[in-house]
């Protein structure tokens, strides 16, 4: 008989947490200098790039925080362990990233746009969340997290050395993130995911407060796509937050639009709203390089709403039935198909630009292998942490007790007096 209580992690999450906190410090005082204390910076720059880092980390800490709180009885695990791994991420992703800068310098320099580029690592991992969230323990949700942002920067250095491209983040977070949860989540299916969860609902308060991370996305998401656009180039910034804004408002036109003609009711669905309108910045942030007018944004952000809000509908439960994968938030129909999409919209808009045949083939050639190579390294990846979170020494939650914050957090005035 199962125990009735889920299993205590007393032993496992803080012996890890403590570890990693401690040799992060100990990381930190041998090898990183904030550049600041190097080399006297123009004000400036500061003042100018501020504003960006903390629309980005508003993203990250608030928007996600909040989107995952829509889970009737998982608001404190969905806010509670995103701030946890979100900071545990970009602390790790800060010294991968900065290796580089060790080997030839003997320290890492960090400066604003080195904890922007952690950020963006992070975002990676809690993309990936959302595809098992609720299904998991904090522990696995930290080592998933570690093996990520490994990956995905190993993944950024094997790019630049093997095919001498540097494609922007936007590109390889949205399409690395989904495919790394769904074959995490395949390898670790539940034979109780073959049916809808006990406590896997949707309620009308947590919805409001899930709506609210999706207004925080859907407003700092201009500033999230052009935080890593070349600002050297004039008026590259001005028109990555245009074309995303663009996007992002036809995405919600049509997401809404959809959602009434799929509906049997014909109401409008607020878990379609929630997903689906985020699309176009997806798509958008993907083809940014393509993108010189604003009907080419508006056209990417219609197709993606479209693209996203079908997937929604009608992919999620094929995607269970067909191939064992649960994925709580639907993170293949808000991140995956539309970076996918994105990615197709930059090759034709590149090609379409090219006026020389032979450098269009290059561009394409390159342009493909770069996101096969990053769908195959996002897959290796996956089926590793999958491999390692896998076994029964992380005490996984039993599936009654998924979605469950009782599980995992104090509350005293449901505790049992003797």
């Amino acid at each position: 008989m199962a125990p009735q209580y889920a299993p205590s992690l007393r032993s496992r999450l803080a012996p890890l947490l403590l570890f990693l906190q401690i040799g992060f410090i100990v990381i930190y005082a041998f090898y990183v200098e904030i550049e600041g204390n190097v080399r006297d910076r123009d004000g400036d720059t500061f003042s100018n790039f501020y504003p960006e880092f903390q629309d980005v980390n508003v993203m990250v800490i608030l928007g996600f925080g909040f989107l995952w709180t829509f889970l009737v009885r998982y608001g404190f695990s969905g806010t509670g362990f995103n701030l946890l791994v979100a900071v545990v991420a970009t602390q790790w992703a800060i010294i991968l990233n900065g290796i580089d800068s060790w080997y030839y310098r003997g320290k890492i320099m960090i400066n604003l746009r080195s904890l922007v580029d952690a950020e963006m690592c992070a975002a990676s991992a809690l993309i990936s969340i959302g595809v098992v969230l609720g299904k998991t323990n904090p522990v696995h949700l930290v080592l998933m997290a570690l093996l990520e942002v490994s990956g995905f920067v190993l993944n950024e250095w094997l790019l630049h050395t093997l095919l001498k491209v540097s494609p922007l983040k936007d590109m390889r977070l949205h399409i690395f993130g989904a495919i790394f949860g769904l074959i995490l989540t395949w390898i670790l299916h539940r034979n109780g995911s073959q049916k809808q969860f006990e406590k896997e609902k949707f309620g009308r308060k947590t919805g409001l407060f899930s709506m609210l991370g999706t207004i925080f996305l859907w407003m700092f998401w201009p500033s999230f796509n052009s935080v890593l656009v070349d600002g050297n180039t004039p008026g590259r910034k001005l028109g990555a937050v245009c074309s995303t804004y663009l996007a992002l408002a036809v995405s919600a036109v049509t997401a809404v639009a959809l959602s009434v003609l799929s509906s049997p009711k014909g109401k409008v669905s607020l878990i379609h709203i929630q997903s689906c309108i985020l699309a176009g910045g997806v798509a958008v942030g993907v083809s940014i390089s393509g993108i010189h007018q604003p009907w080419e944004a508006m056209t990417i952000g219609f197709t993606a709403a479209v693209v996203s809000t079908i997937g929604f509908r009608y992919l999620k439960n094929h995607m269970l039935l067909a191939f064992q994968c649960h994925d709580t938030c639907a993170i293949l129909s808000t991140h995956g198909l539309p970076g996918l999409l994105g990615w197709l919209a930059q090759l034709l808009l590149q090609i379409r630009d090219c006026d020389d045949h032979t450098m269009a083939i290059q561009f394409a050639v390159f342009h493909i292998s770069t996101v096969l190579f990053t769908v195959s390294l996002s897959l290796a990846m996956g089926v590793i942490t999958g491999l390692l979170l896998k076994w029964n020494i992380w005490r996984p939650p039993q599936d009654r007790k998924c979605f469950d914050d009782q599980a995992f957090w104090e509350f005293p005035h449901l505790a049992v007096r003797k």
